[in-house]
C-alpha cells in the first residue's frame, strides 16, 4: 500500500529536492544542473525576474513523501491585489512549478515512482490557491535555470498530471527554445557586410552589438550570460535577449554578422551555450537560427490555467 504525506518544505529536504529539480533541467538543456542554494533562493525570491517579482506577497514551497521518501516537490506564488501589480498577475495564485518523478518503464521493479505523491501534491496545491481565494488559478514550470520554463515536451508526465487536475494550457502558447555551442558559433567565420561597423554598449537585455553603416543604427543583438549568483548552473550558459535588423537591410546577412560577433564576445567571456527563444510565427527567425548552427532543445507549452468559476 502506499502511503503519501504532503507537508511544507523543511530544510532538510533540500539534497532531495534539488535532485528533482535538476533531473529535470537536464533532460531539457545538456549538463544544465542548479545547486542547491538556487532552489532555495527560489523559495525566497527571484531577482531576475524583475517586473513581476516585487509583485509577489508569499511563496509557498511543498513536498510530497511517498513511502517516508520524496518523490514530489512544487513552489506556489501568491500574487498581491494591490493596483500597483500588473493587472493579468493580480491576486493571482500559481504554481510556479510542481516535479515528480516519472513511471518506470514496464518491467522494472527497482523504481519508485512519484505518482500517487504526485497526485496528492497537486490537490493540496490547489486547495492551497483556493485558500488564498485567488482570482486566477494559474501553472508553469519556471525552475531556476536558464530557458526552463513553461512545460518542456520532455515532461510529459507533468503535462498528464496537470491535465488531469484540470489545468489546460493557452491556445498557441507553444514556444521552442533553441541551443548553440558558442565554441562552434562564434568559430564560423562569416562573411562581413560592406560598410557595417559592430560596436558594443549597454543593452537592456545585457550587452548590445550594434551594426551601423556610416554612423546610421542599422540593426543589433543583445546577449546576456545568465549564471547569476542566484542562477549558477553545471554549464555556462548565455542567452539572446533581442535580436533586430531594419527592414530595410534585411538579407544581407548583418543579422548573422551580429550572431557571430555576438558569439565571439560570450566566448572571450568563459560562456559555454547560448539560448534562442522563438514562436512557431517567427519562421524566418527560425531558419536564420538554425543555418547559424542552433538546434532546438524543446518546445514548451506555455499559459496554462485552470477554470475555478463553478468551483
Amino acid at each position: 500500500m502506499t502511503e503519501v504525506v504532503v507537508r511544507p518544505f523543511r530544510k532538510n529536504d533540500r539534497d532531495h529536492v534539488a535532485g528533482l529539480v535538476n533531473a529535470h533541467c537536464a533532460a531539457v538543456l545538456p549538463g544544465c544542473t542548479v545547486p542547491v542554494n538556487t532552489v532555495l533562493s527560489q523559495f525566497e525570491r527571484e531577482p531576475g525576474e524583475f517586473i513581476v517579482d516585487p509583485w509577489v506577497a508569499e511563496r509557498r514551497p511543498l513536498v510530497a513523501e511517498q513511502n517516508g521518501s520524496i518523490a514530489a516537490a512544487a513552489l506556489l506564488v501568491r500574487y498581491r491585489d494591490d493596483t500597483d501589480v500588473g493587472e493579468s498577475y493580480r491576486g493571482v495564485g500559481e504554481i510556479r512549478w510542481l516535479v515528480f518523478w516519472p513511471l518506470a518503464p514496464t518491467g522494472n521493479r527497482h523504481w519508485t515512482d512519484g505518482q500517487d505523491a504526485a497526485d496528492a501534491l497537486a490537490v493540496a496545491c490547489i486547495e492551497q490557491l483556493h485558500s488564498w481565494t485567488s482570482t486566477r488559478q494559474l501553472a508553469d514550470g519556471s525552475l531556476p535555470a536558464p530557458g526552463i520554463y513553461g512545460v518542456p515536451e520532455q515532461w510529459p508526465h507533468v503535462t498528464s498530471l496537470l491535465l488531469r487536475h484540470g489545468f489546460i494550457p493557452q491556445p498557441q502558447r507553444t514556444e521552442t527554445v533553441l541551443i548553440a555551442d558558442l565554441n562552434d558559433l562564434g568559430g564560423r567565420v562569416g562573411v562581413a557586410v560592406p560598410g557595417v561597423v559592430v560596436g558594443r554598449s549597454v543593452g537592456i537585455n545585457g550587452t548590445r552589438c550594434s551594426a551601423t553603416i556610416n554612423g546610421d543604427l542599422v540593426g543589433y543583438i543583445e546577449v546576456e550570460r545568465l549564471d547569476r549568483p542566484e542562477r549558477s548552473v553545471g554549464t555556462v550558459f548565455a542567452d539572446i535577449g533581442n535580436l533586430w535588423v531594419h527592414e530595410d537591410h534585411r538579407r544581407r546577412g548583418i543579422a548573422t554578422q551580429l550572431l557571430h560577433y555576438g558569439a565571439r564576445w560570450l566566448l572571450q567571456g568563459g560562456a559555454q551555450r547560448l539560448l534562442a527563444y522563438t514562436t512557431p510565427d517567427e519562421t524566418d527567425l527560425i531558419a536564420l537560427l538554425q543555418r547559424s548552427g542552433f538546434e532546438v532543445a524543446t518546445n514548451t507549452q506555455c499559459g496554462w490555467s485552470r477554470a475555478i468559476e463553478h468551483e
